[in-house]
């Protein structure tokens, strides 16, 4: 499949898919943050398919143009999540591996929760469980690493500051959190199509309406990956990830790594997700 579609709140939502790999593998559920796509996954993507498995890659909600439903409360966490569960129906998959990065994590977190059934193993990328994120921000170093966020919240004013100067600010921001210039220079300019940003941005202006407390103890197999490096989570939430999940857990830090996991770890990555799916 290329694309699948969701009635939702009474819109017909179009979201765009990259469907690849052996068509009878074991499916594994790709899910991006912000302000990423689906091609954030193109390095990781192809050894996944060598070891026989087939990925599913999301442009989720807002990112995909023909899932672009106006105001933060189409962006809230059942909206997301239910996202998911209509791509897997439309795959007619019961159930799939799921890997998520930043707010593709957080999706792989409350899926998980919402829905164990569904979710084969989670592997979250770079952030923790939101409970344990959120404990953290009691930390003086969590809570700075995230006043972008209360930024992010605010009405109109980030949409003309980060796209200012065909996304100058935006771009500066990518590429000193770590993300390699083609990438960022690539997410700009996704971000500077019409709504693009707005819609991005609900998924942190919904946050009141959303997470936590909602996402509970997690029973499936699970697998947590942090960069040493990371600017935006710091170690606390990510150390105390494991006392949310009752599941068989693992927790593994990449030394030196920044938050793109994905686009500058996937190399890394590889083999310790390969290893985490094929325990099951």
């Amino acid at each position: 499949m290329d694309s699948f579609r969701r009635e939702d709140r009474g819109a017909s939502l179009r979201f765009d898919v990259t469907d690849a790999g052996p068509p009878g593998g074991e499916p594994v559920l790709l899910l991006h943050g912000f302000p990423q796509d689906r091609s954030c996954w193109d390095g990781l993507a192809p050894v996944l398919h060598g070891a026989g498995y087939r990925t599913l890659a999301p442009d989720q909600r807002g990112y995909s143009p023909g899932a672009r439903p106006p105001g933060r409360l189409a962006y809230r966490r059942p909206e997301l999540v239910g996202d998911v569960t209509a791509l897997l129906d439309a795959a007619g998959l019961e159930s799939a591996h799921v890997v998520g990065h930043d707010w593709g994590a957080v999706v792989g977190w409350a899926l998980a929760s919402d829905h164990p059934g569904r979710v084969r193993t989670l592997t979250a990328l770079s952030v923790p469980h939101p409970v344990a994120y959120v404990r953290a921000m009691r930390t003086g170093r969590q809570a700075r690493r995230s006043a972008y966020i209360a930024f992010f919240q605010l009405p109109v004013a980030p949409e003309g500051m980060l796209l200012a100067d065909r996304g100058a600010r935006l771009r500066q921001l990518l590429l000193r959190s770590g993300l390699p210039l083609a990438e960022a220079e690539r997410y700009v300019r996704r971000m500077r199509e019409p709504g693009a940003l707005s819609a991005a941005l609900a998924w942190y202006r919904a946050l009141p309406w959303s997470l936590p407390p909602g996402v509970g103890r997690i029973t499936v197999p699970t697998l947590h990956v942090w960069g040493s490096g990371d600017v935006a989570i710091d170690r606390v939430g990510a150390e105390r990830t494991g006392d949310l999940v009752d599941g068989p857990y693992r927790f593994e830090i990449l030394e030196g790594a920044g938050h793109w996991l994905p686009e500058t770890a996937a190399d890394r990555l590889a083999p310790v997700i390969l290893d985490h799916l094929g325990r099951v």
